[in-house]
Protein backbone atom coordinates (compact mmCIF):
# COMPACT_ATOMS: atom_id res chain seq x y z
CA UNK A 1 0.00 0.00 0.00
CA UNK A 2 1.29 3.43 -0.97
CA UNK A 3 2.14 5.72 1.93
CA UNK A 4 2.09 8.84 -0.23
CA UNK A 5 -1.20 10.70 -0.52
CA UNK A 6 -2.49 13.81 -2.22
CA UNK A 7 -4.48 14.72 0.89
CA UNK A 8 -4.03 13.64 4.50
CA UNK A 9 -6.71 14.62 6.98
CA UNK A 10 -5.81 14.56 10.68
CA UNK A 11 -9.01 14.09 12.66
CA UNK A 12 -12.11 12.06 11.81
CA UNK A 13 -14.85 14.24 13.28
CA UNK A 14 -17.54 15.98 11.19
CA UNK A 15 -15.05 18.33 9.55
CA UNK A 16 -12.35 15.73 9.02
CA UNK A 17 -14.24 12.72 7.72
CA UNK A 18 -16.39 14.85 5.41
CA UNK A 19 -13.28 16.63 4.07
CA UNK A 20 -11.65 13.24 3.39
CA UNK A 21 -14.71 11.91 1.57
CA UNK A 22 -15.08 15.04 -0.57
CA UNK A 23 -11.37 15.03 -1.42
CA UNK A 24 -11.64 11.39 -2.53
CA UNK A 25 -14.73 12.19 -4.60
CA UNK A 26 -12.68 14.86 -6.38
CA UNK A 27 -10.11 12.25 -7.40
CA UNK A 28 -7.41 12.77 -4.78
CA UNK A 29 -5.69 9.85 -3.08
CA UNK A 30 -6.79 10.52 0.47
CA UNK A 31 -6.01 9.29 3.97
CA UNK A 32 -7.76 10.11 7.24
CA UNK A 33 -6.14 9.64 10.65
CA UNK A 34 -8.28 9.41 13.76
CA UNK A 35 -7.47 8.17 17.27
CA UNK A 36 -10.90 7.77 18.90
CA UNK A 37 -11.36 4.31 20.40
CA UNK A 38 -14.47 2.34 21.28
CA UNK A 39 -14.82 0.16 24.39
CA UNK A 40 -12.90 -2.63 22.66
CA UNK A 41 -10.08 -0.26 21.57
CA UNK A 42 -11.28 -0.43 17.98
CA UNK A 43 -11.63 2.63 15.74
CA UNK A 44 -14.48 5.01 16.51
CA UNK A 45 -14.34 7.81 13.92
CA UNK A 46 -16.75 10.70 14.21
CA UNK A 47 -14.97 12.80 16.80
CA UNK A 48 -16.59 14.45 19.80
CA UNK A 49 -19.85 14.89 17.88
CA UNK A 50 -20.43 11.19 17.29
CA UNK A 51 -18.82 9.75 20.41
CA UNK A 52 -19.54 12.12 23.29
CA UNK A 53 -21.45 15.04 21.81
CA UNK A 54 -24.21 15.63 19.26
CA UNK A 55 -25.27 12.05 18.60
CA UNK A 56 -25.33 10.47 22.08
CA UNK A 57 -26.84 13.59 23.65
CA UNK A 58 -29.70 13.54 21.15
CA UNK A 59 -30.25 9.85 21.87
CA UNK A 60 -30.59 10.55 25.59
CA UNK A 61 -32.70 13.63 25.00
CA UNK A 62 -35.13 11.55 22.94
CA UNK A 63 -35.24 8.71 25.47
CA UNK A 64 -35.71 11.04 28.42
CA UNK A 65 -38.43 12.96 26.57
CA UNK A 66 -40.32 9.70 25.95
CA UNK A 67 -40.03 8.89 29.66
CA UNK A 68 -41.37 12.29 30.67
CA UNK A 69 -44.24 12.06 28.18
CA UNK A 70 -45.16 8.61 29.48
CA UNK A 71 -45.25 9.94 33.02
CA UNK A 72 -46.96 13.27 32.43
CA UNK A 73 -48.37 13.79 28.94
CA UNK A 74 -49.76 10.47 27.71
CA UNK A 75 -52.84 10.72 29.95
CA UNK A 76 -54.05 13.73 27.94
CA UNK A 77 -54.06 11.46 24.88
CA UNK A 78 -56.10 8.80 26.65
CA UNK A 79 -53.07 6.57 27.15
CA UNK A 80 -52.85 5.26 30.69
CA UNK A 81 -49.46 4.06 31.91
CA UNK A 82 -49.23 2.14 35.17
CA UNK A 83 -46.08 1.05 36.94
CA UNK A 84 -43.76 3.30 34.92
CA UNK A 85 -40.12 2.46 35.58
CA UNK A 86 -36.83 3.74 34.24
CA UNK A 87 -34.28 1.22 32.95
CA UNK A 88 -31.30 3.56 32.83
CA UNK A 89 -28.96 0.77 31.76
CA UNK A 90 -31.07 0.13 28.66
CA UNK A 91 -31.30 3.84 27.93
CA UNK A 92 -27.50 4.15 28.03
CA UNK A 93 -27.08 0.94 26.01
CA UNK A 94 -29.37 2.31 23.30
CA UNK A 95 -27.28 5.47 23.21
CA UNK A 96 -24.09 3.41 22.85
CA UNK A 97 -25.62 1.36 20.03
CA UNK A 98 -26.50 4.51 18.11
CA UNK A 99 -22.96 5.82 18.56
CA UNK A 100 -21.50 2.56 17.22
CA UNK A 101 -23.85 2.63 14.24
CA UNK A 102 -22.51 6.06 13.36
CA UNK A 103 -18.89 4.96 13.88
CA UNK A 104 -19.42 1.98 11.61
CA UNK A 105 -21.22 4.13 9.07
CA UNK A 106 -18.21 6.43 8.73
CA UNK A 107 -15.86 3.47 8.28
CA UNK A 108 -18.18 2.18 5.57
CA UNK A 109 -18.17 5.58 3.85
CA UNK A 110 -14.37 5.59 3.90
CA UNK A 111 -14.32 2.20 2.23
CA UNK A 112 -17.00 3.20 -0.29
CA UNK A 113 -15.09 6.36 -1.27
CA UNK A 114 -11.64 4.71 -1.20
CA UNK A 115 -10.35 6.79 1.71
CA UNK A 116 -7.46 5.03 3.48
CA UNK A 117 -8.08 5.06 7.21
CA UNK A 118 -5.34 5.05 9.87
CA UNK A 119 -6.29 4.45 13.49
CA UNK A 120 -4.04 6.48 15.76
CA UNK A 121 -2.82 9.97 16.60
CA UNK A 122 -1.45 11.97 13.69
CA UNK A 123 1.37 14.45 14.15
CA UNK A 124 3.81 16.39 12.00
CA UNK A 125 7.32 15.03 11.56
CA UNK A 126 8.75 17.39 8.98
CA UNK A 127 8.14 19.12 5.68
CA UNK A 128 9.87 17.74 2.60
CA UNK A 129 9.97 17.90 -1.17
CA UNK A 130 7.06 15.44 -1.46
CA UNK A 131 4.91 17.20 1.12
CA UNK A 132 4.56 16.72 4.86
CA UNK A 133 5.68 13.64 6.69
CA UNK A 134 3.04 12.57 9.22
CA UNK A 135 3.52 10.07 12.03
CA UNK A 136 0.62 7.84 13.02
CA UNK A 137 0.94 6.61 16.59
CA UNK A 138 -1.52 3.79 17.16
CA UNK A 139 -1.34 0.10 17.98
CA UNK A 140 1.63 0.17 15.61
CA UNK A 141 3.55 3.25 14.50
CA UNK A 142 3.38 4.29 10.87
CA UNK A 143 4.57 7.18 8.72
CA UNK A 144 2.79 8.62 5.70
CA UNK A 145 3.27 11.64 3.45
CA UNK A 146 0.69 14.11 2.22
CA UNK A 147 0.96 16.90 -0.35
CA UNK A 148 -1.93 18.68 1.34
CA UNK A 149 -2.75 18.39 5.04
CA UNK A 150 -6.17 19.21 6.48
CA UNK A 151 -6.15 19.65 10.26
CA UNK A 152 -9.49 18.80 11.88
CA UNK A 153 -8.45 17.96 15.41
CA UNK A 154 -11.50 19.43 17.13
CA UNK A 155 -11.79 20.71 20.67
CA UNK A 156 -11.73 19.60 24.31
CA UNK A 157 -13.99 20.62 27.21
CA UNK A 158 -12.76 23.59 29.23
CA UNK A 159 -12.20 22.78 32.90
CA UNK A 160 -12.47 25.24 35.77
CA UNK A 161 -9.08 26.34 37.16
CA UNK A 162 -7.70 23.75 39.61
CA UNK A 163 -10.83 21.59 39.21
CA UNK A 164 -9.97 18.78 36.76
CA UNK A 165 -12.58 16.44 35.34
CA UNK A 166 -12.57 13.03 36.98
CA UNK A 167 -15.71 11.94 35.04
CA UNK A 168 -17.07 10.43 38.25
CA UNK A 169 -18.13 13.39 40.39
CA UNK A 170 -16.96 16.33 38.26
CA UNK A 171 -18.13 15.69 34.73
CA UNK A 172 -17.47 17.05 31.27
CA UNK A 173 -19.87 16.25 28.43
CA UNK A 174 -18.24 12.79 28.34
CA UNK A 175 -19.16 11.91 31.91
CA UNK A 176 -22.53 13.65 31.69
CA UNK A 177 -23.57 11.14 29.02
CA UNK A 178 -22.64 8.11 31.11
CA UNK A 179 -23.93 8.66 34.65
CA UNK A 180 -24.77 5.16 35.85
CA UNK A 181 -27.50 6.14 38.32
CA UNK A 182 -29.87 9.09 38.34
CA UNK A 183 -28.41 11.62 40.80
CA UNK A 184 -30.79 13.02 43.40
CA UNK A 185 -29.12 16.42 43.14
CA UNK A 186 -27.29 17.44 39.98
CA UNK A 187 -25.36 20.67 39.60
CA UNK A 188 -24.59 22.21 36.24
CA UNK A 189 -22.09 25.05 35.88
CA UNK A 190 -22.83 26.89 32.65
CA UNK A 191 -26.24 27.56 31.09
CA UNK A 192 -25.08 27.07 27.53
CA UNK A 193 -26.04 24.41 25.00
CA UNK A 194 -24.39 21.46 26.76
CA UNK A 195 -25.49 22.52 30.23
CA UNK A 196 -29.13 22.99 29.26
CA UNK A 197 -29.31 19.80 27.20
CA UNK A 198 -27.68 17.60 29.83
CA UNK A 199 -29.60 19.29 32.62
CA UNK A 200 -32.81 18.58 30.71
CA UNK A 201 -31.95 14.90 30.23
CA UNK A 202 -31.34 14.22 33.91
CA UNK A 203 -34.21 16.40 35.15
CA UNK A 204 -36.67 14.43 33.03
CA UNK A 205 -35.61 11.13 34.58
CA UNK A 206 -35.81 12.38 38.15
CA UNK A 207 -32.82 14.51 39.13
CA UNK A 208 -33.20 17.80 41.00
CA UNK A 209 -31.16 20.04 38.68
CA UNK A 210 -29.58 23.37 39.61
CA UNK A 211 -27.87 25.43 36.90
CA UNK A 212 -25.28 28.04 37.91
CA UNK A 213 -24.46 30.62 35.24
CA UNK A 214 -21.89 33.41 35.56
CA UNK A 215 -23.46 35.78 33.05
CA UNK A 216 -26.25 38.08 34.26
CA UNK A 217 -28.42 37.26 31.24
CA UNK A 218 -29.80 33.95 30.01
CA UNK A 219 -28.57 32.72 26.61
CA UNK A 220 -27.14 36.10 25.67
CA UNK A 221 -26.36 34.96 22.11
CA UNK A 222 -30.04 34.24 21.50
CA UNK A 223 -32.60 36.85 20.51
CA UNK A 224 -33.71 38.41 23.79
CA UNK A 225 -37.43 37.86 23.24
CA UNK A 226 -36.78 34.18 22.49
CA UNK A 227 -34.40 33.69 25.44
CA UNK A 228 -36.91 35.23 27.88
CA UNK A 229 -39.60 32.86 26.63
CA UNK A 230 -37.23 29.89 26.90
CA UNK A 231 -36.15 30.85 30.43
CA UNK A 232 -39.77 31.01 31.56
CA UNK A 233 -40.51 27.58 30.06
CA UNK A 234 -37.41 25.90 31.52
CA UNK A 235 -38.13 27.22 35.00
CA UNK A 236 -41.73 26.03 34.70
CA UNK A 237 -40.39 22.55 33.86
CA UNK A 238 -38.41 22.47 37.08
CA UNK A 239 -34.89 23.57 36.13
CA UNK A 240 -33.49 25.89 38.79
CA UNK A 241 -31.47 28.44 36.81
CA UNK A 242 -29.32 30.91 38.77
CA UNK A 243 -27.79 33.80 36.82
CA UNK A 244 -24.97 36.18 37.77
CA UNK A 245 -23.26 33.55 39.90
CA UNK A 246 -19.61 33.68 40.95
CA UNK A 247 -18.11 30.29 41.75
CA UNK A 248 -15.78 30.50 44.75
CA UNK A 249 -14.76 26.96 45.63
CA UNK A 250 -15.54 23.43 44.46
CA UNK A 251 -14.72 20.67 46.90
CA UNK A 252 -15.16 17.07 45.81
CA UNK A 253 -15.78 14.53 48.57
CA UNK A 254 -16.04 10.77 48.46
CA UNK A 255 -19.62 10.71 47.20
CA UNK A 256 -20.60 14.30 46.48
CA UNK A 257 -19.36 17.74 45.48
CA UNK A 258 -19.73 20.95 47.49
CA UNK A 259 -19.98 24.19 45.55
CA UNK A 260 -19.64 27.52 47.35
CA UNK A 261 -20.68 30.52 45.31
CA UNK A 262 -21.92 34.09 45.46
CA UNK A 263 -25.36 34.74 44.01
CA UNK A 264 -26.43 37.72 41.91
CA UNK A 265 -27.32 39.70 45.05
CA UNK A 266 -23.88 39.20 46.57
CA UNK A 267 -24.98 36.61 49.10
CA UNK A 268 -22.79 33.61 49.91
CA UNK A 269 -24.40 30.29 49.01
CA UNK A 270 -23.45 26.64 49.36
CA UNK A 271 -24.86 23.62 47.56
CA UNK A 272 -24.02 19.92 47.74
CA UNK A 273 -24.51 17.83 44.59
CA UNK A 274 -24.25 14.11 43.87
CA UNK A 275 -22.74 15.00 40.49
CA UNK A 276 -21.47 18.25 38.98
CA UNK A 277 -21.43 18.90 35.23
CA UNK A 278 -19.03 21.65 34.17
CA UNK A 279 -19.99 23.08 30.78
CA UNK A 280 -18.18 26.41 30.44
CA UNK A 281 -17.08 26.07 26.84
CA UNK A 282 -14.45 24.23 24.86
CA UNK A 283 -10.83 24.85 23.86
CA UNK A 284 -9.10 24.01 20.56
CA UNK A 285 -7.27 20.69 20.50
CA UNK A 286 -3.70 20.89 19.20
CA UNK A 287 -2.24 18.49 21.77
CA UNK A 288 0.37 16.18 20.30
CA UNK A 289 0.08 17.63 16.80
CA UNK A 290 3.69 18.90 16.85
CA UNK A 291 2.66 21.99 14.93
CA UNK A 292 5.55 23.85 16.51
CA UNK A 293 7.91 21.39 14.85
CA UNK A 294 6.94 22.68 11.40
CA UNK A 295 6.18 26.29 12.37
CA UNK A 296 2.38 26.11 12.46
CA UNK A 297 1.00 29.41 13.77
CA UNK A 298 -1.61 29.59 16.52
CA UNK A 299 -3.58 32.71 17.43
CA UNK A 300 -3.68 34.36 20.86
CA UNK A 301 -6.47 32.01 22.03
CA UNK A 302 -4.72 28.82 20.97
CA UNK A 303 -6.71 28.24 17.77
CA UNK A 304 -4.88 27.38 14.56
CA UNK A 305 -4.60 30.67 12.69
CA UNK A 306 -6.30 30.57 9.28
CA UNK A 307 -7.44 33.04 6.64
CA UNK A 308 -10.92 33.24 5.15
CA UNK A 309 -10.25 30.14 3.04
CA UNK A 310 -9.04 28.04 6.01
CA UNK A 311 -5.39 28.26 4.89
CA UNK A 312 -2.79 28.21 7.65
CA UNK A 313 0.56 30.00 7.49
CA UNK A 314 2.13 26.80 6.06
CA UNK A 315 1.95 26.02 2.33
CA UNK A 316 -0.73 23.40 1.54
CA UNK A 317 -1.78 23.06 5.19
CA UNK A 318 -5.41 23.80 5.98
CA UNK A 319 -7.51 23.69 9.15
CA UNK A 320 -11.25 23.40 9.75
CA UNK A 321 -13.85 23.02 12.48
CA UNK A 322 -13.51 23.59 16.22
CA UNK A 323 -9.74 24.05 16.03
CA UNK A 324 -10.14 27.31 14.05
CA UNK A 325 -12.09 30.56 14.52
CA UNK A 326 -15.85 30.64 14.26
CA UNK A 327 -18.67 28.75 15.95
CA UNK A 328 -17.92 25.30 17.34
CA UNK A 329 -20.68 23.57 15.41
CA UNK A 330 -20.50 20.20 13.65
CA UNK A 331 -22.27 21.48 10.55
CA UNK A 332 -19.93 24.48 10.31
CA UNK A 333 -17.00 22.03 10.38
CA UNK A 334 -18.60 19.93 7.64
CA UNK A 335 -19.10 22.94 5.38
CA UNK A 336 -15.49 24.04 5.88
CA UNK A 337 -14.25 20.51 5.21
CA UNK A 338 -16.09 20.34 1.89
CA UNK A 339 -14.98 23.86 0.95
CA UNK A 340 -11.30 23.09 1.63
CA UNK A 341 -11.38 19.89 -0.44
CA UNK A 342 -12.91 21.85 -3.31
CA UNK A 343 -10.36 24.66 -2.96
CA UNK A 344 -7.55 22.12 -3.17
CA UNK A 345 -9.14 20.99 -6.44
CA UNK A 346 -9.11 24.57 -7.73
CA UNK A 347 -12.82 25.09 -7.19
CA UNK A 348 -14.51 27.85 -5.22
CA UNK A 349 -15.61 26.31 -1.94
CA UNK A 350 -18.31 28.31 -0.19
CA UNK A 351 -19.10 28.85 3.49
CA UNK A 352 -21.46 31.65 4.49
CA UNK A 353 -21.05 32.29 8.21
CA UNK A 354 -24.14 34.51 8.18
CA UNK A 355 -26.42 31.59 7.36
CA UNK A 356 -25.09 28.95 9.76
CA UNK A 357 -28.00 27.79 11.93
CA UNK A 358 -27.75 27.31 15.67
CA UNK A 359 -29.84 24.80 17.63
CA UNK A 360 -30.33 23.91 21.29
CA UNK A 361 -32.09 20.54 21.50
CA UNK A 362 -33.99 21.11 24.70
CA UNK A 363 -37.77 20.90 24.90
CA UNK A 364 -38.84 23.28 23.60
CA UNK A 365 -36.07 23.44 21.04
CA UNK A 366 -34.38 26.75 20.30
CA UNK A 367 -33.06 27.51 16.81
CA UNK A 368 -31.95 30.62 15.02
CA UNK A 369 -30.09 31.98 12.02
CA UNK A 370 -28.88 35.47 11.22
CA UNK A 371 -29.04 38.58 13.38
CA UNK A 372 -30.85 39.01 16.69
CA UNK A 373 -32.99 42.04 17.44
CA UNK A 374 -30.42 43.34 19.92
CA UNK A 375 -27.67 43.06 17.27
CA UNK A 376 -29.72 45.02 14.74
CA UNK A 377 -30.39 47.73 17.32
CA UNK A 378 -26.70 47.95 18.21
CA UNK A 379 -25.77 48.21 14.52
CA UNK A 380 -28.39 50.88 13.86
CA UNK A 381 -30.18 48.79 11.23
CA UNK A 382 -33.81 49.71 10.57
CA UNK A 383 -35.89 46.55 10.72
CA UNK A 384 -39.40 45.14 10.99
CA UNK A 385 -40.36 42.23 13.24
CA UNK A 386 -43.10 39.66 13.08
CA UNK A 387 -43.95 36.89 15.55
CA UNK A 388 -46.41 34.01 15.64
CA UNK A 389 -47.09 31.78 18.67
CA UNK A 390 -47.37 28.01 18.39
CA UNK A 391 -50.47 28.15 20.60
CA UNK A 392 -52.28 29.43 17.48
CA UNK A 393 -50.97 26.59 15.28
CA UNK A 394 -53.30 23.63 14.69
CA UNK A 395 -50.56 21.03 14.33
CA UNK A 396 -48.91 22.17 17.57
CA UNK A 397 -52.24 21.79 19.36
CA UNK A 398 -52.62 18.27 17.96
CA UNK A 399 -49.09 17.42 19.10
CA UNK A 400 -49.86 18.75 22.55
CA UNK A 401 -46.92 21.17 22.45
CA UNK A 402 -47.93 24.78 21.94
CA UNK A 403 -45.06 26.47 23.76
CA UNK A 404 -42.96 29.12 22.06
CA UNK A 405 -43.06 31.14 18.86
CA UNK A 406 -41.46 31.94 15.50
CA UNK A 407 -39.94 35.38 15.00
CA UNK A 408 -38.88 37.07 11.75
CA UNK A 409 -36.64 40.11 11.44
CA UNK A 410 -36.56 41.86 8.04
CA UNK A 411 -34.93 44.99 6.63
CA UNK A 412 -37.32 47.92 6.98
CA UNK A 413 -36.76 49.06 3.38
CA UNK A 414 -35.89 46.03 1.27
CA UNK A 415 -37.79 43.43 3.39
CA UNK A 416 -34.77 41.08 3.10
CA UNK A 417 -34.80 38.53 5.92
CA UNK A 418 -32.09 39.42 8.44
CA UNK A 419 -32.79 36.80 11.09
CA UNK A 420 -35.24 34.07 12.07
CA UNK A 421 -35.60 32.85 15.66
CA UNK A 422 -37.67 29.95 16.92
CA UNK A 423 -38.45 28.49 20.32
CA UNK A 424 -40.88 25.61 20.17
CA UNK A 425 -41.53 22.11 18.82
CA UNK A 426 -39.18 20.86 16.08
CA UNK A 427 -37.40 24.21 15.82
CA UNK A 428 -34.29 22.34 14.62
CA UNK A 429 -36.19 21.23 11.50
CA UNK A 430 -38.13 24.43 10.91
CA UNK A 431 -35.01 26.60 10.85
CA UNK A 432 -33.82 25.04 7.58
CA UNK A 433 -36.44 26.93 5.58
CA UNK A 434 -35.08 30.17 7.00
CA UNK A 435 -31.50 29.17 6.13
CA UNK A 436 -32.46 28.49 2.51
CA UNK A 437 -34.40 31.74 2.30
CA UNK A 438 -31.54 33.79 3.71
CA UNK A 439 -28.94 32.09 1.52
CA UNK A 440 -30.95 33.27 -1.50
CA UNK A 441 -31.56 36.67 0.11
CA UNK A 442 -35.30 36.20 0.18
CA UNK A 443 -37.73 38.70 1.67
CA UNK A 444 -40.27 37.99 4.39
CA UNK A 445 -42.88 38.50 1.66
CA UNK A 446 -41.37 35.56 -0.25
CA UNK A 447 -41.98 33.22 2.68
CA UNK A 448 -45.42 34.76 3.30
CA UNK A 449 -46.42 33.98 -0.31
CA UNK A 450 -45.22 30.36 -0.31
CA UNK A 451 -47.90 27.72 0.25
CA UNK A 452 -47.23 25.70 3.40
CA UNK A 453 -48.92 22.36 4.08
CA UNK A 454 -51.86 22.38 6.49
CA UNK A 455 -51.79 21.38 9.23
CA UNK A 456 -48.06 21.70 9.84
CA UNK A 457 -45.72 23.43 12.24
CA UNK A 458 -44.18 25.20 9.25
CA UNK A 459 -47.33 27.29 8.95
CA UNK A 460 -46.05 29.17 12.00
CA UNK A 461 -43.08 30.23 9.87
CA UNK A 462 -45.38 31.55 7.14
CA UNK A 463 -47.56 33.34 9.71
CA UNK A 464 -44.54 35.01 11.34
CA UNK A 465 -43.46 36.21 7.91
CA UNK A 466 -46.96 37.59 7.35
CA UNK A 467 -46.77 39.27 10.74
CA UNK A 468 -43.78 41.33 9.58
CA UNK A 469 -46.33 43.23 7.47
CA UNK A 470 -48.95 43.00 10.25
CA UNK A 471 -51.20 40.68 8.30
CA UNK A 472 -51.04 37.38 10.14
CA UNK A 473 -54.14 35.35 9.31
CA UNK A 474 -54.48 33.06 12.32
CA UNK A 475 -53.52 35.23 15.28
Amino acid sequence: MSKNFDVVVIGGGPGGYVAAIRAAQLGFSTACIDEWKNAKNGPAPGGTCTNVGCIPSKALLQSSEHFEHAGHAFADHGIEVKGLNLNLGQMLARKDTIVKQNNDGILYLFKKNKVTFFHGRGSFVKAGAEGYEIKVAGAAEDTITGKHIILATGSNPRALPDVPFDEKLILSNTGALAIDAVPKKLGVIGAGVIGLEMGSVWRRVGADVTVLEALPGFLSAVDEQISKEAFKLFVKQGLSINLGVKINTITPGKKDVTVEYTDDKGNAQKAVFDRLIVSIGRVPNTIGLNGEGVGLKLDERGFIAVDGDCKTNLPNVWAVGDVVRGPMLAHKAEEEGVAVAERIAGQHGHVNFNTIPWVIYTSPEIAWVGKTEQQLKAEGVAYKAGTFPFMANGRARALGDTSGMVKFLADAKSDEILGVHIVGPMASELISEAVVAMEFRASSEDIARICHAHPSLSEATKEAALAVDKRSLNY
